[in-house]
């Protein structure tokens, strides 16, 4: 993975914190990791704390009411206004400590924020500034911990953000078209794949059953937990005519949610790179895209979305 900058600066005189971050992966991933709370939930505290969501209104003049819980038993209550959104662009608000009704708690200081989000071709960076109204206020938070839990809390970010690209890794070995069906699961990849595997009388093809605990350490990742560790990253089945299975679990403990509806893909594989990107636009259109096509930092051209008639499809071309 390339180097992705990361900017902390303190200016006493203007009272304010400037953080400048950037994450491998298009601007409607990282804005959904910073504005929905199943995935605020995942990376915004450092570890061993945890976040907890009890409210969320993300609109103009709306709020989010969170709290931080600690190892041995704590609990803090904080809760950000939000006073002005622009989707994929920017939001700004306040933030505070506060009690369980949401009532700012005076004796901590009070910040306004501004997090502004600018995509590149394959990255998006986000400016984050938090302004203080006394140099007091700034200093305690600085005193409290701010820089490193924050720091600690962004390479969460990243290890979700990994994790996500990486369930759409595939063991394919050439350029050759191709349609598989990718399959996600709640914890049971392993035990559905085994049953298909009998069912077809097949064998696992590529790397065979790829798990969590096999992604190598990074230093400027968090570690994997260990209950993720023994779950599916990846796996290929033939089944029939050809035909592939693909899947992954998707662990809630990096943000993801599986329903009924969204478990489920069809993979294109073209052969060229223009011809990934020609059906992307032709089958995308007046449906709704979830990831844009853009290089991925495993190699793969690639971009999801689901179709005008809710149909789930992911095309990928990947350079061999």
């Amino acid at each position: 993975m390339k180097n992705l900058q990361f900017d902390f600066t303190v200016n006493k005189e203007n009272k304010t914190i400037h953080v400048t971050r950037e994450f491998a992966a298009p601007v409607d991933l990282v804005w959904d990791a910073w504005t929905k709370p199943e995935i605020l939930d995942e990376w915004w505290a450092p570890k061993p704390w945890k976040t907890k969501t009890q409210k969320m209104d993300f609109r103009e003049g709306g709020f989010w009411l969170y709290t931080m819980n600690g190892p041995n038993g704590e609990e803090f209550w904080n809760k950000n206004e939000y006073q002005k959104i622009v989707r994929q662009k920017n939001f700004s608000g306040l933030d505070y400590f506060c009690d369980k009704n949401g009532k700012r708690n005076e004796e901590f200081p009070t910040s306004r924020w501004s997090n502004v989000f600018r995509e590149s071709e394959d990255t998006t960076t986000v400016i984050v500034t938090r302004q203080y109204e006394k140099l007091e206020d700034l200093e305690k938070n600085i005193a409290m911990g701010f820089k490193e839990g924050f720091t600690m809390a962004l390479e969460n970010l990243d290890q979700y953000i990994e994790a996500k690209f990486k369930l759409s890794e595939q063991n394919k070995t050439s350029n050759k078209a191709r349609v598989c069906t990718y399959l996600n699961f709640d914890g049971k990849t392993e035990e559905a794949f085994l049953f298909y595997k009998k069912v077809f009388k097949t064998e696992f093809v590529g790397n065979g059953i790829q798990r969590f605990g096999d992604i190598p350490q990074d230093a400027n990742h968090p570690p994997v937990a260990e209950n993720v560790k023994k779950m599916i990253l990846h796996v290929e089945l033939p089944i029939t005519g050809g035909h592939i299975l693909m899947g992954t679990d998707a662990p809630k403990e990096m943000g993801f949610t599986v329903t009924q509806g969204n478990n489920m893909h069809i993979c294109i594989q073209p052969e060229t790179r223009a011809e990934a990107k020609r059906i992307f636009d032709e089958l995308s259109a007046g449906g709704s895209i979830t990831m844009p096509m853009a290089d991925m930092f495993f190699g793969s051209y690639f971009g999801e979305f689901t179709d005008q008639y809710g149909i789930n499809w992911m095309i990928n071309f990947q350079n061999k």
